[in-house]
């Protein structure tokens, strides 16, 4: 595949693997990077920068998908890499999270986003690397803007109730049952709901048609019963999300022929048996019937022929990347990234632009209209005991 040309802005980004701060660097890495030469930049067109994205900076077109990796790691804690989670936003002003894995939180304030417009949720299984920080958004979410609607969770059921998306959500619900009745009648109601939409896991079917865009499920293979890979199409535009499963006939089925398809690509065997100290055996469980080995995933590319694969869930580092990388590369050719947390991905039919997110990391919630803000419904509040209340001390008197 040659380099594609660009139509909006004037420079392309498309191919090999980013692995530091700039797609340029990463091009000066492999010889297989296609950075195509920039034309003269249209000066009415918005800002644009050939490699860092800058959230505010910038409005999507009428027919272009912008695609933010938050989170591309694995379960283990690692400030270089949250856990799994990705953010597609569309022109029509649809935006979308896949997975909210733990610690990926952190990076969606960079974006400068609304929580209200980033209110639907879809959840490839309940891992904790993959739906472990929708506490954070449901009720950080709550408290940093969302005031005036649910949190919206759609996600698959399981092999009995107890393992699926509904009684994953009423869990969490009650777990922090003492969070939401202190806030209840101070802040507005509705922001501390969630809306559950579970469907069966067992069948590839629509999940969300709405605004034009229509998100489809289909079943994976991880571990046991009850995991999930997505499709999304809109307008002409199609991104695909493996979650975490080995490589099945369903990703043959409904991953095919997508501009961006998101697959793992997990440590290989061996990296496992020489960081963790695994066993042949439990290294060869979890990376081959549980996850999708490198080289497993290029075959999957090479099947599914996306327009841009990308490989994530490993560590992305630059004692990990180039094994992985040549893993991939044993069977396939394509175009290919390997994911880091903070990959922006501009998407149209004519080019997908890769990019690294600079954000400013101190943060602070949007500002709300105080009358609207006031005037939103609350539930009674719960006051302290008398005595605590007591206790207090009267600075001000």
């Amino acid at each position: 595949m040659g380099t594609q040309t660009i139509r909006r802005y004037g420079s392309v980004i498309v191919a090999a693997g980013a692995v530091g701060a700039s797609l340029l660097a990463a091009a000066a890495l492999h010889p297989d990077s296609r950075v195509a030469a920039a034309a003269a930049v249209d000066p009415d067109a918005a800002p644009y920068f050939r490699t860092e994205y800058f959230p505010g900076t910038e409005a999507l077109a009428a027919d272009e998908m912008r695609v933010i990796a938050l989170g591309t790691g694995n379960p283990e804690p690692r400030k270089s890499q949250a856990a799994a989670s990705w953010f597609v936003e569309l022109g029509n002003g649809d935006k979308f999270f896949f997975d909210v894995g733990t610690g990926s939180q952190m990076n969606f304030p960079m974006l400068r986003v609304s929580y209200r417009d980033a209110d639907k949720v879809f959840l490839s299984h309940l891992h904790t690397d993959h739906a472990g920080d929708l506490p954070e958004l449901w009720i950080g979410g709550w408290v940093a803007g969302r005031y005036d609607r649910p949190l919206r969770v759609w996600g698959p059921s399981g092999q009995t109730p107890q393992l699926g998306t509904r009684h994953f959500v009423d869990m969490q619900k009650a777990a922090w049952t003492w969070d939401t009745t202190m806030r209840h009648g101070k802040l507005p109601a509705a922001g501390g709901e969630i809306e559950v939409n579970e469907f069966d896991y067992a069948k590839a079917q629509v999940v969300y048609a709405a605004n034009g865009v229509r998100i489809t499920s289909f079943p994976a293979l991880h571990g046991i019963d009850g995991a999930v890979s997505y499709r999304l199409e809109w307008r002409d535009l199609t991104f695909v999300f493996s979650g975490d499963t080995t490589p099945t006939r369903f990703m043959l089925e409904h991953g095919s022929d997508a501009d961006l398809l998101v697959h793992e690509s997990i440590d290989t065997v061996g990296r496992m048996m020489r960081i963790w100290g695994w066993d042949r055996q439990t290294a060869e469980i979890v990376g081959g019937l549980i996850h999708t080995q490198p080289a497993a995933a290029g075959k999957v590319f090479s099947l599914t022929k996306p327009r841009l694969a990308v490989g994530y869930h490993f560590y992305n580092d630059t004692s990990s990347y180039q094994e992985t990388y040549d893993a991939v590369r044993q069977t396939y050719a394509g175009p290919l990234v390997l994911a880091r947390d903070g990959l922006v991905f501009n998407v149209t039919a004519d080019d997908i632009r890769v990019r690294m997110l600079v954000g400013n990391e101190d943060t602070y919630p949007e500002t709300i209209g105080a009358k609207e803000y006031a005037s939103a419904k609350r539930l009674a509040n719960t006051e302290p005991s008398a005595w605590l209340l007591e206790s207090q001390l009267k600075w001000n008197d």
